[in-house]
Protein backbone atom coordinates (compact mmCIF):
# COMPACT_ATOMS: atom_id res chain seq x y z
CA UNK A 1 0.00 0.00 0.00
CA UNK A 2 1.31 3.30 -0.98
CA UNK A 3 1.94 6.32 1.61
CA UNK A 4 -0.49 8.56 -0.95
CA UNK A 5 -3.17 6.24 -0.58
CA UNK A 6 -2.59 5.90 3.54
CA UNK A 7 -2.88 9.62 3.64
CA UNK A 8 -6.20 10.07 1.59
CA UNK A 9 -7.95 6.90 3.25
CA UNK A 10 -7.04 8.98 6.59
CA UNK A 11 -8.09 12.17 5.18
CA UNK A 12 -11.17 10.47 3.95
CA UNK A 13 -11.73 8.96 7.32
CA UNK A 14 -11.08 11.53 9.09
CA UNK A 15 -13.88 13.78 7.14
CA UNK A 16 -16.50 11.16 7.14
CA UNK A 17 -15.89 10.96 11.51
CA UNK A 18 -16.15 14.55 11.82
CA UNK A 19 -19.33 14.87 9.87
CA UNK A 20 -20.66 11.84 11.59
CA UNK A 21 -20.25 13.41 14.68
CA UNK A 22 -21.81 16.72 14.35
CA UNK A 23 -24.74 14.95 13.02
CA UNK A 24 -24.89 12.68 16.32
CA UNK A 25 -24.28 14.92 18.30
CA UNK A 26 -27.24 16.25 20.70
CA UNK A 27 -27.33 19.29 19.55
CA UNK A 28 -30.40 21.70 17.67
CA UNK A 29 -30.64 21.65 14.14
CA UNK A 30 -29.84 25.09 14.10
CA UNK A 31 -27.16 24.96 15.46
CA UNK A 32 -25.46 21.75 13.80
CA UNK A 33 -26.75 23.19 10.01
CA UNK A 34 -24.65 26.27 11.30
CA UNK A 35 -21.43 24.23 12.39
CA UNK A 36 -21.49 22.40 9.06
CA UNK A 37 -21.81 25.73 7.23
CA UNK A 38 -19.02 26.98 9.01
CA UNK A 39 -16.74 23.75 8.03
CA UNK A 40 -17.75 23.68 4.44
CA UNK A 41 -16.72 27.12 4.72
CA UNK A 42 -13.62 26.01 6.13
CA UNK A 43 -12.98 24.03 3.37
CA UNK A 44 -13.79 25.73 0.92
CA UNK A 45 -11.00 28.12 2.02
CA UNK A 46 -8.16 25.82 2.49
CA UNK A 47 -9.18 23.71 -0.93
CA UNK A 48 -8.80 27.60 -2.47
CA UNK A 49 -5.35 28.10 -0.69
CA UNK A 50 -4.27 24.60 -1.95
CA UNK A 51 -5.57 25.58 -5.52
CA UNK A 52 -3.42 29.07 -5.53
CA UNK A 53 -0.31 27.44 -3.89
CA UNK A 54 -0.70 24.84 -7.16
CA UNK A 55 -1.18 27.01 -9.56
CA UNK A 56 2.09 29.43 -8.33
CA UNK A 57 4.11 25.67 -8.21
CA UNK A 58 3.16 24.82 -11.90
CA UNK A 59 3.84 28.68 -13.02
CA UNK A 60 7.09 28.58 -11.61
CA UNK A 61 7.75 25.17 -13.25
CA UNK A 62 6.48 26.73 -16.61
CA UNK A 63 9.26 29.23 -16.16
CA UNK A 64 12.04 27.36 -15.42
CA UNK A 65 11.17 25.63 -18.35
CA UNK A 66 10.96 28.14 -20.73
CA UNK A 67 13.96 29.65 -19.46
CA UNK A 68 15.75 26.63 -19.80
CA UNK A 69 14.50 25.74 -23.38
CA UNK A 70 15.83 29.30 -24.47
CA UNK A 71 18.60 28.63 -23.58
CA UNK A 72 19.05 25.15 -25.09
CA UNK A 73 17.60 26.99 -28.18
CA UNK A 74 20.39 29.63 -28.37
CA UNK A 75 23.33 26.54 -27.78
CA UNK A 76 21.81 24.96 -31.11
CA UNK A 77 22.06 27.92 -32.64
CA UNK A 78 25.02 28.53 -31.99
CA UNK A 79 26.35 24.77 -32.52
CA UNK A 80 24.85 25.61 -35.84
CA UNK A 81 26.38 28.55 -36.72
CA UNK A 82 29.83 27.54 -35.96
CA UNK A 83 29.33 24.31 -38.11
CA UNK A 84 28.14 26.41 -40.86
CA UNK A 85 31.22 28.35 -40.71
CA UNK A 86 33.90 25.40 -40.34
CA UNK A 87 31.89 23.81 -43.23
CA UNK A 88 32.69 27.30 -45.54
CA UNK A 89 35.96 27.37 -44.42
CA UNK A 90 36.57 23.91 -45.85
CA UNK A 91 34.46 24.76 -49.10
CA UNK A 92 36.84 28.11 -49.47
CA UNK A 93 40.23 26.49 -48.98
CA UNK A 94 39.88 24.02 -52.48
CA UNK A 95 38.65 27.31 -54.32
CA UNK A 96 42.00 28.59 -54.22
CA UNK A 97 44.51 28.12 -56.84
CA UNK A 98 47.22 25.60 -55.34
CA UNK A 99 50.68 26.73 -55.46
CA UNK A 100 52.75 25.77 -58.82
CA UNK A 101 55.18 23.32 -58.94
CA UNK A 102 58.13 24.23 -59.49
CA UNK A 103 60.74 22.39 -61.95
CA UNK A 104 63.59 21.53 -60.59
CA UNK A 105 66.56 24.16 -62.59
CA UNK A 106 68.98 21.44 -62.72
CA UNK A 107 67.21 18.93 -64.77
CA UNK A 108 68.12 17.54 -67.73
CA UNK A 109 65.19 18.94 -70.05
CA UNK A 110 66.93 22.14 -69.24
CA UNK A 111 70.52 21.22 -70.91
Amino acid sequence: MSVSRFIAGFVVGGAIGAIAGILLAPKSGAETRKILADTAQDMAKRADETARQIQVKADDAVSDLQKKGEEIKEKLQDLISKQKEGKEAKEEKPAEAPAEEAKPENSEENK
